[in-house]
């Protein structure tokens, strides 16, 4: 048994079940006797609520092993020692699992902030127990580190008081404004623009004003840019509060699943923090823009053994995270950042769907992206469940999470689900096959014909559209890049990572990147001619991407060549490789047009983007009238008729090769159709709004290029010659 002791001394220190006050005399009526939640307070719901006709809050903490849980309450005046601490009792304010109390306003006086203290039995491997640690709820909605704030001091034995993080008490007479709001749901037009709230902005050059540059406020300045582009959907990349002192630059260590990460308000005040927050959502609402959060829900920033103890640990690290049978690694590492939290536990399932609803509820969320998903398939001892794991259709059960858009990346460090592997029957998937094909393909690697064939159909051999499975061809999110690797233009002016800034000697980052820097490596003293083949390649892929029925997503900064010099893991890097360069939109004018130009004509075309998959309504070609299929083959063409989709007929002549290759369009008569899109000519006359006539059927596409072509839609149109 560890010895409890304090975590400080206070200026109040009772139990939570205080006595009552002396009965009144025979002359005065009987005081109506307070409830029992009123006296106790209620195990749900688990966080604090405020309790208006009681002018009270109520706390509540998930703590299975714990003996004993202390609540502390701090005023601004004094960060150190609580100005309230509540030491509640099992036999009065605990229920199953879940420790809770009730404090009426009037006993908290100028309390702002809150804790707790909890102590218990250590076990090695098993409980992490330490009394003198103050611990953050893990449902705290707002989150406030005090000016001494220390990590360190969360890494090792001994107090932290006054340098912990704490949960904020709001306002609770304070609402949101959110009347008129009405959040949009993109079906054909949805396309996804991945970006960082900070590096988005952050750049002096970014155009935003200096106070509200990588902040939330700064996002809203550009909504006009985005409109422009013509992206329906923002997905922003983890927005959940961190550790600030870790040095997480892209978000993916939480520490909480509840509250928007405060340095990314320009708004100082932690209960302005959320507000800016609601403002930003309402404000892409307004625009007509999707707003879906990347959320990382399968470990936490107290990482393994050696890490620091900021909440989870401190309240019960074995019915929060799976744990290993090796004494040196107590916890199991299936996200490879330490820890894995254990969806076997039923708790660790409430407080996803929690934290889901919160932001759906009361963020007006549109949508999820879940990293390394397949976490949440793994039974409590580590294996896969390759059934249906409970928290898929919990989530499906789920009422109020009916209509959000859940994105799965369909992997984590030991499995890979994309597709019919995936639990989930209904999310749509990040499919990391159509990079891959994509990036090989365009490159001009041998055999993969076939492969983009299927990528651009809408990769059916993943989700197919059988009887048994009836998946959509939407539920494949069809992406190039992402934060996760090189940028667009990294990919073509890099053969190898350049990650050496990172600090960890190259090693980090994948080394399968599918890149070719078109003759010459990175950025020194390029040729002409490399850069023009860049340019075309970065058309080309573009093209692919919008070409492609499924759900496209592309990474900010890549409509205007955005470059990070290599490094295909900055996620450390909180300077300019990290942060956008706006001055590059400037410089590249041409591929910010056809960006935008691709995004309309899909718009435009809804024939390209369906539920369902193609069918009958495309035929394959190649030069001629029959498809390349053998493996020395770097060409195709198709024709997509558009008239079951009341659209018109969409012709593609796709060139990989490194020379020049005749095509012959087979089907209709010359002057039927028009050139919309070729990639090897400059700017402007690589697309046309209009599109130009064709003298002929013979089409002589210039290498690595590719070529679209349209036809006014024809009610009968199916196909044919």
């Amino acid at each position: 048994m560890k010895k409890e002791t304090s975590v400080s001394n206070s200026n109040l220190d009772v139990q939570a079940n205080h006595s009552a006050d002396p009965a009144p005399s025979v002359a005065v009526p009987p005081a109506r006797r307070p409830t029992w939640e009123q006296t106790e307070g209620n195990p749900l719901p688990l966080g604090v609520k405020w309790i208006e006709e009681e002018q009270a809050f109520n706390f509540a903490v998930h703590s299975e092993h714990a003996e004993s849980v202390t609540l502390l309450l701090y005023s601004p005046a004094d960060l150190v020692n609580p100005l309230l601490r509540l030491q509640l009792d099992f036999l009065h304010n605990k229920s199953g699992r879940i420790w809770h109390c009730r404090v009426p306003v009037t006993k908290m006086t100028e309390a702002r902030y809150y804790a707790y203290s909890v102590s218990g039995e250590t076990i090695p491997q098993l409980h992490s127990f330490d009394p003198q640690k103050v611990l953050l709820d893990p449902y705290a909605k707002c989150i406030f580190f005090p000016p001494g704030f220390d990590r360190n001091l969360a890494m090792r034995e001994g107090s932290n008081a006054g340098r912990a993080p704490l949960g904020v008490l709001f306002d609770h007479r304070s609402t949101f404004d959110w009347s008129g709001e009405r959040s949009p749901y993109h079906e054909s037009d949805a396309v996804i623009y991945e970006l960082h709230v900070r590096g988005f902005t952050k750049n002096p050059n970014s155009g935003v004003d200096r106070s509200r540059a990588g902040t939330y406020a700064g996002l809203v300045e550009k909504i006009p840019y985005l409109k422009e582009l013509g992206v329906t959907i923002v997905e922003l990349m983890p927005v959940f509060q961190r550790d600030p002192q870790e040095g997480d630059y892209w978000g993916y260590m939480p520490l909480n699943f509840f509250a928007p990460h405060a340095q990314y308000a320009s708004a100082s005040r932690a209960d302005e923090q959320r507000l800016e927050f609601k403002n930003m959502v309402k404000a892409f609402h307004e625009a007509g823009i999707g707003v879906v959060l990347d959320v990382v829900y399968n470990h936490t920033c107290e990482g393994d053994a050696r890490g620091p103890i900021y909440s989870f640990k401190g309240f019960d690290s074995a019915g929060y995270y799976m744990l290993s049978s090796d004494p040196a690694n107590p916890y199991a590492n299936y996200s490879g950042t330490g820890n894995t939290l254990n969806f076997g536990q039923p708790h660790v399932r409430k407080m996803v769907i929690d934290s889901l609803r919160y932001w759906k509820r009361g963020m007006h969320i549109d949508g999820f992206r879940f990293d390394l998903a397949s976490v949440f398939s793994r039974n409590a001892d580590g294996s896969l469940n390759w059934g249906e794991a409970p928290i898929f259709s919990e989530i499906a059960a789920d009422p109020e999470l009916g209509r959000v858009r859940l994105i799965a990346e369909p992997w984590d460090t030991a499995a890979y689900q994309l597709g019919q592997g995936f639990p989930g029957l209904t999310w749509l998937q990040w499919n990391g096959r159509f990079r891959d094909d994509v990036r090989r393909f365009v490159k001009s690697d041998p055999g993969m014909v076939p492969e983009v064939m299927r990528r651009i159909y809408g990769s059916d051999d993943l989700f197919p559209d059988s009887r048994a499975d009836a998946y959509h061809a939407y539920q494949s999110v069809n992406y190039v890049t992402s934060h996760d690797g090189f940028t667009l233009y990294d990919l073509v002016s890099y053969d190898r990572k350049h990650n050496w800034q990172n600090g960890n000697n190259n090693q980090d980052g994948t080394d399968a990147n599918y890149s070719w820097n078109c003759g010459q490596e990175g950025d020194e003293a390029v040729s002409p001619a490399v850069r023009a083949l860049r340019r075309k390649q970065v058309k080309n892929l573009c093209c692919l991407l919008f070409l492609s029925n499924g759900t496209p997503m592309f990474r900010a900064g890549d409509e205007f060549l955005n470059t990070q010099s290599g490094n295909n893991n900055p996620y450390n890097q909180d300077n300019e490789i990290g942060w956008l360069d706006w001055s590059q939109l400037r410089s590249n004018q041409d591929i910010f047009r056809f960006f935008k130009k691709m995004i309309a004509f899909r718009r435009n075309h809804p024939s390209l983007s369906r539920s369902r998959f193609w069918r009958e309504d495309v035929s394959w070609y190649g030069v001629g009238p029959t498809v390349d299929l053998s493996y020395n083959s770097h060409s195709l063409a198709f024709c997509l008729h558009g008239a079951s989709q009341g659209d018109d007929d969409i012709y593609g002549m796709i060139n990989a090769y490194w020379e020049e290759l005749e095509f012959t369009v087979q089907e209709g008569t010359a002057k039927e159709w028009k050139r919309m899109v070729d990639t090897a000519l400059p700017s402007p006359d690589d697309f046309s709004d209009d599109g130009i006539p064709l003298e002929g059927k013979e089409y002589r596409l210039a290498p690595r290029s590719i070529v679209v072509l349209c036809r006014p839609r024809k009610s009968d149109t199916r196909g044919g010659p």
